[in-house]
C-alpha cells in the first residue's frame, strides 16, 4: 500500500502543479548593435526599485551603449534622482547566443544579470520597446528627449500586444 502511494505521489503532485505561464514576450528578428549603439532616451517606464527606490525618482534619464571589439556591450545610464542630482550607473552586457541580438543579458554588478529583449524597434532605429520575458520591466526608449505620440503609441501597442499591463507604463519626464 506504502509503495502504491509512493509511486503515486509524483503523479499527484503533477496534477496540482500550476499551469504553465503565459509564453515569454517576442523580440525582433535581429538587432544591429553598431546601429543600436549611442544614446537613448527613456521615454516612459514601468516603475522599478533601481529607478524609482530610495528617493530615486529618475528624469532625465539617458541609456548610451557602445559596442566593443570583444562583442560585448557597454552601458552607461544617467538619471537625475529627486534632488537633482545625477545618477550614473555602468554595465556591460552581451548577446544571448541565437537570438539576432534582440536578447541581451547586462550586469550592473557581477554576477548578477538581468534580461533586456528588445521587443520592438523602428526600422531607422528611432526608437525602441524594451522588456523582460517575465514581463516586470518595461521601458520606451527614443533618440530623441521628445517622441511623436504616433510614435509611442506604436511602441506602446507592441508591448500590449506583447501581454505587458501598460497601465503600469509612466511617462518619464525629460528636459
Amino acid at each position: 500500500m506504502i509503495r502504491r502511494l509512493l509511486l503515486a505521489l509524483p503523479l499527484l503532485l503533477a496534477a496540482c502543479a500550476t499551469p504553465p505561464a503565459e509564453p515569454p514576450p517576442a523580440t525582433v528578428a535581429s538587432v544591429d548593435l553598431a546601429r543600436y549603439a549611442g544614446t537613448w532616451h527613456e521615454i516612459a517606464r514601468f516603475p522599478n526599485s533601481f529607478q524609482d527606490g530610495r528617493g530615486r525618482a529618475c528624469t532625465d534619464t539617458t541609456a548610451t551603449y557602445t559596442a566593443r571589439p570583444d562583442g560585448t556591450v557597454g552601458v552607461v545610464n544617467r538619471c537625475r534622482d529627486a534632488r537633482g542630482e545625477e545618477v550614473v550607473a555602468t554595465a556591460s552586457a552581451y548577446a544571448v547566443e541565437g537570438s539576432g541580438n534582440a536578447k541581451l543579458r547586462v550586469t550592473f554588478f557581477w554576477p548578477f544579470y538581468g534580461d533586456y529583449w528588445v521587443i520592438g524597434l523602428d526600422p531607422d532605429y528611432r526608437w525602441a520597446v524594451v522588456g523582460a520575458p517575465g514581463r516586470n520591466y518595461l521601458w520606451v526608449l527614443s533618440r530623441t528627449p521628445a517622441m511623436a505620440e504616433a510614435d509611442y503609441a506604436a511602441a506602446v501597442a507592441i508591448a500590449r500586444d506583447q501581454g505587458f499591463d501598460i497601465a503600469r507604463l509612466q511617462r518619464t519626464p525629460q528636459r
